[in-house]
């Protein structure tokens, strides 16, 4: 699992948090921590559902910057893949996934919200609670 995507539960619900400061960019990680902890929730028979949240003030700001030019349009071993996999991984899950946004979701994070189930809006106060791993 990637350190940048953290993975918790309370009692049947998985929890995935995006903890990439200072505003949960999909730089190198994110994508491969989502996947990973998708997979990781999916085949364990105790988990019902799953939450995405980010860690801090923001769900998911959108693409590092950082990294704008080094991609290519099938992604790059070093790098990792591009982010329609990963969206199409989230939508393809047998379990329910919930996006609990909070804060902003730009560009590559309204794309990751959208491939969600179901979206929630969660006010600040409360996301500090769910963004805890368990």
């Amino acid at each position: 699992m990637s350190e940048l995507v953290e993975i918790g539960r309370d009692g049947e619900i998985g929890i995935l948090t995006v903890n990439n400061p200072p505003v949960n960019a999909l730089s190198p990680g994110v994508p491969e921590g989502i996947v990973a902890g998708i997979e990781q929730f999916e085949k364990d028979p105790a988990i019902k559902a799953i939450v995405l949240i980010g860690g801090g003030r923001t769900f998911i700001a959108g693409a590092d910057i950082r990294e704008f030019g080094k991609m290519t349009a099938r992604g790059d071993r070093r790098r990792g893949p591009t982010l329609n996999p990963v969206l199409d991984r989230i939508e393809n899950c047998s379990k329910p996934v919930v996006a609990a946004i909070h804060g902003t979701a730009l560009g590559g994070g309204l794309e990751t919200a959208m491939a969600c189930h179901y979206r929630v809006a969660v006010p600040p106060e409360l996301s500090a609670c769910l963004a805890s791993p368990v």
